[in-house]
């Protein structure tokens, strides 16, 4: 009797836990997690360069890019102001400096970039629990920027 591959199981029950996270997810709580997965996803990539896993280096800066886009395609520009402008500046950065650190293989970049996700990240975290609820005046929107 065979059950398929090991950790097949494991791996489907992180994936429904990744789901049921994000459907129960606040707008902020989103983006956090999205941060966290670039943060991730750079590291990553920052690994299989060091150990000169270029497809695999090349894969990571990819995914690490369009989260990033899908971050700077968040950002209510209208309601955002100098914040979500300054974010998109950023992001539209690091997206130039990922793609950089692929073609050049350079793994300042890629520490350059987590450094700058980080920082986002730490700030985020950082907001006052009562403008990370939706409507809870003032806070961050449903697409990320400080409204």
């Amino acid at each position: 009797m065979s059950y398929g591959k090991p950790g097949r199981g494991a791996k489907a029950y992180q994936k429904v836990g990744v789901t049921s996270g994000v459907v129960d997810a606040t707008p902020h709580r989103l983006v956090q997690m999205l941060l966290d997965g670039a943060v991730e996803k750079v590291s990553i990539a920052k690994g299989a360069l060091e150990r000169n896993d270029i497809p695999e280096k090349g894969k990571y800066i990819v995914w690490a890019v369009t989260i990033i886009e899908g971050l700077r395609a968040s950002l209510d520009m209208e309601r955002g102001g100098e914040i979500a402008t300054n974010l998109d500046n950023l992001y539209d950065y690091m997206g130039r400096r990922l793609t950089a650190a692929n073609i050049d293989n350079d793994p300042e970049i890629l520490t350059e970039v987590t450094s700058l996700l980080t920082e986002i990240r730490d700030a985020w975290d950082a907001m006052p629990d009562e403008v990370k609820v939706p409507g809870g005046g003032g806070g961050p929107t449903a697409q990320g920027s400080v409204g």
